[in-house]
């Protein structure tokens, strides 16, 4: 069931805040990943400590990679979470390997480290200290608030190395975030935490993603989003619409068409062809984003704490978000108390 460089220590079942979830504990032999030159991807390595992820964002690009595990890309993808429980110490080795050559670092690029189960295991915050100590440059993206626990440490390793920190935030609608990542933070306590990091000297950007056609695409949903993340201090906004790819668009649908029917007909149509909307339709929606971007771009010209002039900009960040078609190759991107979770 799991991959070839892992093996299967136990299961447990998450009671407490974490009811409902089941935890497969792995090692890892390997768990810095090289990604396939292939894939054209702004970077080369990653870091996923976990696999699956609670969040239960209904759009999720990640979703098919739980089927090479035997697993569903439905509630298996939300609930049973592979936890590479030997992560810190793994990272820290290949860290001090004479082969490594210290290339920056990518996490939250095929799973968000930041999900419920790092409350309880504490892998993420392992890494970034490691990666800290190591003065091995890195960046996160998430969705997560919970990543302020760990500012501390952000801190700490942005004063020995570069550290670069990505909110994905694609809308402030009550209804649509509800509906669409039921398991997230709120979106505005998102914006909060862009703040937080880019005030404590951690460059911070927003990726609006997705932005979904038709639901959270309006004019003023974007100019909303975009002028809360500005005010926030993000170094860059960059809008994404909303891909579905193999798997993920027959599971989207099938969601629309059970929960949201109303919506369901426009969304097919717009998907029947192919997993991206048309270019011309991206480019509307990165104008009204630039819109709101383009005049805090021109007008924040202070210096950051690292002595660099802050600007807003529209364009994708160094390590954007990967394409779903990379992620789902076989393979890719490979509260707190040990009473909360139980063994089977």
């Amino acid at each position: 069931m799991l991959f070839a460089e892992e093996e299967l220590v136990d299961r447990h079942v998450g009671i407490g805040e974490y009811r409902g979830l089941e935890f497969l504990h792995v090692n890892a032999r390997r768990v810095i990943n090289e990604v396939p030159a292939a894939s054209r991807m702004p970077f080369r390595f990653t870091i996923n400590a976990y696999r699956g992820c609670s969040h239960a964002c209904v759009y999720c690009f990640a979703r098919p990679t739980h089927e090479y595990l035997g697993l569903g890309i439905g509630e298996d993808f939300e609930r049973k979470l592979v936890v590479k429980v030997n992560a810190v110490e793994r990272v820290r080795a290949e860290l001090r390997s004479p082969r490594w050559r210290g290339d920056h670092i990518a996490m939250g690029t095929n799973t968000d480290p930041y999900q419920r189960a790092e409350g309880r295991y504490h892998l993420t915050r392992g890494i970034v200290e490691a990666l800290g100590d190591a003065r091995n440059p890195f960046s996160i993206l998430t969705k997560s608030t919970l990543i302020l626990r760990d500012l501390d440490l952000l801190v700490a390793a942005a004063a020995r190395t570069d550290v670069r920190c990505n909110l994905s935030i694609g809308t402030v609608d009550e209804a649509v975030w509800k509906a669409t990542e039921p398991g997230t933070p709120h979106p505005r306590r998102r914006i909060e935490a862009v703040q937080r990091l880019n005030d404590a000297g951690i460059p911070t950007g927003v990726l609006m993603a997705p932005i979904i056609p038709g639901w959270s695409d309006a004019p003023e949903q974007l100019e909303e989003v975009a002028a809360a993340c500005v005010e926030a201090g993000a170094v860059f906004v960059t809008p994404i619409v909303l891909h579905l790819g193999r798997g993920v668009k027959e599971h989207f649908l099938a969601f629309i068409k059970e929960h949201h029917p109303d919506r369901h007909a426009a969304l097919a149509r717009r998907y029947a062809r192919s997993a991206y909307l048309t270019p011309g339709e991206q480019a509307v929606i990165e104008a009204r984003v630039n819109a709101v971007v383009a005049p805090q771009r021109r007008r924040r010209t202070t210096a950051d704490t690292f002595g660099h002039p802050t600007r807003v900009d529209i364009a994708s960040p160094p390590d954007a978000e990967p394409t779903p078609d990379a992620a789902q190759a076989p393979g890719a991107g490979r509260n707190e108390q040990l009473p909360l979770i139980s063994p089977t």
